[in-house]
């Protein structure tokens, strides 16, 4: 139980404020032990991020895997385009999103290949994902079957790129503004008009 609370509430405080920011002290004082208590289970600061992230990025993975589970009878323009919003949501309402993309983007740097070695990860699955459902789409018609599926599946991550540097950089109303344009000329490039 005290594992999962100093995991959470560090989650917290590493999204509010950074790696370097972030004080094993106030995490101990919002769980209610003392600071030599969190090591009892965790070795250190750099341990209980590290634990942090596999725990972020393991849960953003199941998110993708439940969203095109959960999905399937959608459009593949509905399903491509509602996943770009659902994540701008996400981001929007959800610490375990927001620590993912700044972490992603800002991993602090003397754990930057750790830390990395998570992203591309997560990426490398995602994109496989949704190489299938985009393979599919193809396969039954939705979409441009000229295009080539592993191009259409990098592009989209592309634009998903973009629109995650305007959450970080820009916020909801610019990030909105991306996802059109970038939505717009993506769709345009992969449908069959």
């Amino acid at each position: 139980m005290t594992y999962n609370q100093i995991k959470n509430v560090a989650l917290n405080h590493f999204t509010d404020k950074g790696y370097e920011g972030t004080s094993m002290a106030h995490i101990a004082d919002d769980v209610g032990i003392k600071k030599q208590s969190i090591y009892t289970h965790f070795k250190g600061k750099d341990e209980l991020f590290l634990q942090v992230c596999s725990d972020v990025f393991d849960a953003e993975l199941k998110f993708v895997i439940n969203y095109i589970n959960s999905n399937k009878t959608q459009s593949i323009e509905e399903f491509l385009f509602n996943f770009l919003l659902l994540y701008k949501e996400r981001y929007e309402k959800n610490n375990i999103t927001k620590f993912w993309l700044r972490i992603s983007f800002f991993p602090p740097n003397h754990l930057y290949e750790q830390v990395i070695s998570y992203v591309y990860e997560y990426l490398d699955k995602v994109e496989n994902h949704l190489l299938l459902v985009i393979e599919k789409a193809m396969v039954e018609g939705e979409i441009s079957s000229t295009i080539d599926s592993k191009r259409a599946t990098s592009a989209f991550l592309g634009v998903l790129d973009g629109i995650f540097v305007e959450m970080l950089y820009g916020g909801s109303e610019r990030s909105m503004k991306r996802l059109d344009a970038s939505w717009y000329l993506y769709w345009r490039g992969l449908s069959k008009e």
